[in-house]
């Protein structure tokens, strides 16, 4: 049985590339230290690393073959991660970034099932979401869609049986614990609560996208006037 004590792990994913394994499962802290493994890797290893990338529970770490190898980048990991343990990697709050949402039927068409299957009014629904701030845990499926959590467990609800083939740009959405914004329209089985007019991914802007990894989002209800006036638009789902 794998417990805490296993952790960290340091396994090889390529050729130039190591990821390390943090936890079974994620957690604040375990954010916490994967940031601060990230901060110490970064700058003792400088132009040597190629990319970082954090997830849930594990760090990808990516390096240049030609100045550094796999023995090198592992002791600089296995001594970044014993220092953060040292330090016991004091969680930092991160940004806080606040995203306006307009939860409506007409823009959320899963805020009516979720409020059923729970028992509670959507008005509830709302209120529990837009209560809470939620960690950045990572960033993937697609460029500025950022897995968030936890929500509340009252309104947790597991993905869509079948998937939608389209999921507007801005759509809030639950899948079990987490919550996310697509930032551009895609395929999705998350349950949709609402539509946010902020952009999450714009290459035209530094930086492209508005939260990293260890940061908090917090979500503002708004009205469908201040939607639109946004740059908001309705679609059908």
């Amino acid at each position: 049985m794998t417990n805490q004590t296993d952790y960290p792990k340091i396994v090889a994913a390529s050729e130039n590339a190591l990821i390390v394994y943090f936890a079974s499962t994620p957690d604040k802290a375990v954010s916490a230290q994967i940031t601060a493994v990230q901060h110490i890797i970064s700058k003792e290893l400088g132009c040597d690393i190629l990319d970082l990338v954090p997830s849930f529970n594990s760090l990808l770490v990516i390096y240049n073959a030609l100045n550094t190898d796999h023995f090198v980048v592992a002791r600089v990991i296995e001594n970044a991660c014993c220092t953060a343990r040292q330090t016991q990697f004091q969680q930092t709050q991160g940004k806080l970034v606040t995203l306006p949402v307009y939860y409506a039927e007409e823009s959320g068409p899963d805020l009516l099932t979720i409020a059923n299957d729970k028992n509670i009014s959507v008005d509830e629904v709302i209120k529990r979401h837009s209560a809470k701030e939620y960690q950045v845990y990572s960033i993937g499926f697609a460029p500025g869609f950022a897995y968030l959590g936890e929500v509340d467990p009252m309104i947790a609800a597991p993905r869509l049986q079948t998937p939608r083939k389209k999921v507007p740009k801005g759509a809030v959405a639950i899948a079990d614990q987490q919550t996310a914004v697509y930032p551009s329209q895609s395929p999705g089985g998350w349950n949709i609560i609402g539509l946010c007019p902020t952009p999450l991914f714009d290459l035209s802007q530094t930086p492209a996208m508005p939260f990293n990894v260890g940061d908090r989002v917090c979500f503002k209800p708004i009205d469908k006037a201040e939607y639109l006036a946004q740059g908001g638009e309705l679609h059908d789902i």
